[in-house]
């Protein structure tokens, strides 16, 4: 394996009643001023909010309401966040949602401590910035991004066009309350587009270097097997805990730097999807659903042994009679048939594009992953952009 370092700071607490069991003392730790974050208002009608605005009240805490993150959540939105945080003294941020929730809240805990151009200084420049951002806690009802235990945080610049994350390690959230129940009342598509979300991170990490034999490929492949039988499982039964609960633990496990260990990465998949969400604010994982098929039609050629690896060790195909190609071709098309089964798009029409003609646009503004298998350039991606449509 290549040489790597390695630490993750979030603390974990995972299972049913976790939440009653150990947020009230988890809380006591922190100041009075607390910066409770959500999204739409769903925590508001399956009973979450009640159970943690209680337990925060019975605390003694002083609760400032951050509502309204978006599924893409914007910089507009991070900044109203800093100054709702500097305005009343924040002590603690609690993020209550998914992915967006929690990217959302990285990245005010971080642009309330910094007085300079954030998006700028740490965006735009990256690793220039270091302050101390307001402490971070995460209770996580939508399984997909694995933001939980990482330091991640993609934001969408509206006026600028561009959907960039970066991963400051002083932003890991200080702890994660993860209850898989919080996921039974998720939708349908939620659940699908999340549950792929998490496969894309894996795959984004598995066709990549090193291709010696490595452990990060060894665990990479027993999450890609877990998610391809608890996704259908899930959604056929919205409380199969045991579905949701590998899902919830296979997205952390997705994120928390473990399976990167050694590897290069590839995410040229996610910066694509990030500029196409950029331009059109589709949904995260039914836009990277649209995507990797085409992508790994690109480059499989590229990194044959390892797609053939993927065939066979991922979706039990048979090598009998079959050149490495044909193996090769045949697990990009299992991927692409277990899109269609758990019902995410597959062609940019059905993702709600009608306008082909901000592709090439959309595909100049991408930029380009150093651990991709394929040799890609701009054209590159407009190629697979308008094979996706």
């Amino acid at each position: 394996m290549n040489n790597f370092i390695f630490e993750n700071s979030t603390k974990v607490y995972f299972g049913k009643g976790c939440v009653k069991e150990f947020l009230a003392g988890i809380m006591d730790g922190y100041g009075k001023n607390v910066m409770l974050a959500y999204g739409g208002g769903s925590i508001k009608r399956n009973g979450v909010y009640d159970e943690i605005t209680d337990i925060l009240a019975d605390r003694g805490k002083n609760v400032v309401e951050f509502s309204g993150i978006m599924s893409n959540p914007t910089y507009k939105k991070v900044m109203e966040g800093a100054a709702l945080a500097r305005k009343n003294n924040i002590d603690m941020m609690l993020a209550v949602g998914g992915g967006s929730v929690m990217d959302c809240c990285k990245a005010v805990s971080l642009a309330a401590a910094y007085d300079g151009d954030v998006w700028s200084d740490y965006w735009e420049k990256r690793g220039i910035i270091d302050v101390e951002p307001i402490p971070l806690g995460v209770v996580v009802t939508v399984t997909g991004t694995g933001s939980e235990c990482n330091g991640g945080a993609v934001i969408t610049n509206e006026e600028k066009k561009i959907k960039t994350g970066g991963d400051y390690p002083k932003c890991n959230p200080k702890f994660a309350l993860m209850d898989p129940e919080y996921t039974f009342s998720v939708p349908k598509m939620q659940t699908a587009s999340g549950g792929f979300d998490i496969l894309s991170h894996i795959m984004e990490t598995y066709f990549s270097k090193t291709d010696e034999d490595n452990i990060s490929d060894d665990i990479s492949e027993a999450l890609m097997r877990s998610i391809i039988r608890n996704l259908p499982a899930a959604l056929k039964n919205p409380q199969d805990y045991t579905a949701r609960s590998n899902l919830m633990w296979a997205s952390t496990m997705a994120e928390n730097r473990i399976i990167k260990l050694g590897k290069a990465c590839d995410f040229q998949a996610h910066q694509i999807e990030h500029q196409l969400g950029a331009y059109t604010d589709c949904n995260h994982g039914c836009g990277l659903a649209v995507i990797h098929p085409p992508y790994y039609r690109y480059i499989y050629k590229d990194g044959l042994d390892k797609f053939v690896r993927f065939a066979v060790n991922v979706w039990g195909i048979s090598a009998d009679g079959k050149s490495k190609e044909e193996m090769a071709a045949e697990g990009v098309q299992a991927l692409a048939g277990f899109i269609k089964e758990i019902g995410l798009p597959t062609t940019l029409r059905e993702l709600g594009v009608k306008d082909k003609s901000i592709l090439p646009e959309i595909a100049e503004s991408c930029n380009i992953a150093p651990g991709s298998y394929g040799n890609m350039t701009k054209e590159a991606i407009l190629e697979i952009l308008n094979e996706s449509f």
